[in-house]
């Protein structure tokens, strides 16, 4: 069996990593890939942006299976291409992942199934939107409407947070197209949790739950990023929430997409809010999370394989994805100064001993192989994962293993699954 799978990130290794390891064995090709998909897969030359590079080498190779990985490919149609040309693609078509794309029709979906959501209006016009964060009062959300690679959210604290972000977007323009319109949304407060699903069309199948640490230093201080770290289960998310989320917000989603005649094949991650009142959707991704996936899939026990199979051909049912009983932890290892600036090219040293460490995956992100070494080419350089009998056991091997690793000004937070572990101790 041949697979393609489309990205270069740790969500990219660690969706190759279990495919690698599924009883069919396939052959993989991963496109760009990194410095650790290199190691067990054949590197394409070929970004994920590029779709008729993407789609003229499988035309060419014709790969039984194509996963793609980022949302940028999933939004610009990269599935649709796939399709067209007789190809077996896992990810759902361009019109479903405009639940990513824009921020807006996510919200209009959401408000017309009636899922459980933050209030928000939506402004082209800065004016317009200062004058409404007036009236509504802070703290209060403003997210760019499109694609801005996790950097076009601000949570405003203050009156002065709220309107320099509304500038950002709607005056500077500094996210481009994406940010040509914001919403402007009610602040919830709560208790964040990931909840990945498997969709056919018609069947929902949840993924284990997890937890993304999004700022970038300890406590939940600090500029955003796309995340620092990540663990599952996440105990906030009960066992009783799993039948709402289920029927609530994933099938309400489904059967109002199919009232657009729009069908949802792939993986569709919610990111929720678990308030006083229940769990309420933060927003909705088309794709794996990064780097929740990583988390997830080291829990995940078999095959994967035969779940995304179903996905495409509308068979899937919860007999396809078993748990590990074990919990898991990702430590993001970063650059020195992300999510700003940061160097590129410095050698990485440690990997093979963190590695040959128990229960430890070293899934790798922003590094290459250059000249017989391991050298960092993102602000997210490494994704440390362990598992352990349970959350404190896979923190501490977590840790251990990313004591192994060094590189020139790398950061990363020391307090991954603090709420689940407090939360434990009381």
């Amino acid at each position: 069996m041949k697979i393609l799978v489309i990205g270069g990130g740790g969500r990219e290794h660690a969706l190759a990593w279990k495919l690698k390891n599924d009883s069919r064995q396939p052959d993989l090709f991963c496109a760009p890939g990194n410095g650790g998909t290199s190691l067990f897969c054949t590197n394409l030359d070929i970004k994920a942006e590029d779709l008729a590079g993407l789609l003229a080498w499988a035309k060419e190779n014709k790969p039984d299976l194509t996963v793609v990985g980022p949302e940028a490919p999933l939004c610009a149609g990269v599935t649709d291409l796939f399709q067209a040309a007789g190809l077996r693609v896992f990810g759902p078509c361009q019109a479903a992942a405009r639940l990513e794309g824009s921020k807006q029709f996510s919200k209009e979906v959401m408000e017309a199934a009636g899922v459980p959501t933050a209030k928000a209006a939506t402004f082209t016009d800065a004016a317009a939107a200062k004058n409404y964060v007036r009236q509504q009062g802070v703290p209060i959300v403003v997210k760019a409407d499109g694609l801005a690679a996790g950097k076009g959210v601000t949570v405003a604290l203050t009156l002065a947070e709220a309107e320099a972000a509304i500038d950002e977007a709607l005056v500077k323009r500094a996210f481009g197209a994406a940010g040509n319109t914001v919403l402007v949304e009610e602040f919830l407060d709560g208790e964040e949790a990931s909840i990945l699903a498997l969709l056919d069309g018609e069947h929902v199948v949840l993924l284990a739950s997890s937890q993304d640490h999004k700022r970038i230093g300890d406590g939940d201080t600090g500029p955003n990023t796309g995340g620092m770290g990540a663990y599952s289960p996440a105990p906030v998310v009960t066992a009783d929430l799993l039948p709402f989320i289920r029927e609530e917000v994933f099938g309400r989603m489904l059967r109002e997409l199919r009232r657009r005649n729009i069908t949802y094949k792939g993986l569709l991650y919610a990111g929720l809010m678990l308030t006083k009142n229940g769990p309420k959707v933060l927003e909705f991704n088309c794709r794996f999370g990064d780097p929740e996936t990583q988390a997830v899939l080291v829990r995940w026990d078999g095959d994967m394989i035969p779940a995304l199979e179903a996905c495409i051909d509308g068979t899937l049912t919860e007999s396809l994805v078993r748990w590990r009983p074990e919990a898991s932890v990702c430590v993001v290892l970063a650059a020195g100064g992300y999510p700003g600036h940061y160097a590129k090219g410095d050698a990485i040293c440690g990997l093979d001993v963190a590695n040959a460490l128990s229960g430890v995956t070293v899934f790798h992100a922003g590094t290459a192989q250059k000249d017989g070494a391991v050298v960092t080419t993102g602000g997210r350089v490494l994704g440390v994962t362990a598992v352990g009998a349970d959350l404190a056991a896979a923190v501490k091997h977590a840790y251990e293993a990313t004591d192994k690793i060094q590189f020139q000004n790398m950061q990363f937070r020391k307090d991954i699954a603090w709420r689940a572990l407090q939360r434990e101790q009381k």
